[in-house]
């Protein structure tokens, strides 16, 4: 059974969660929503490792275009 997502998919998917992960730790004001408590550095922190993450996929498809 082959994966039904390619490395392009995987790596246009980490970057679209990574830029909403910033606008939306930026846009935070507040650190309670309700029930919530948004802790702002974490979330720049993961919005960081996904770009992070996309940089690693880009350069492996740099590297090893056979894997598109």
């Amino acid at each position: 059974m082959q994966f039904p997502l390619s490395l392009s998919d995987i790596s246009l998917w980490i970057a679209v969660m990574a830029i909403i992960l910033l606008i939306t730790s930026e846009l935070v004001v507040s650190e309670h929503f309700g029930y919530f408590a948004i802790n702002k550095k974490r979330l720049r922190l993961s919005a960081l490792v996904l770009g992070a993450a996309f940089m690693g996929t880009v350069l492996l498809r740099i590297l090893s275009p056979s894997l598109l």
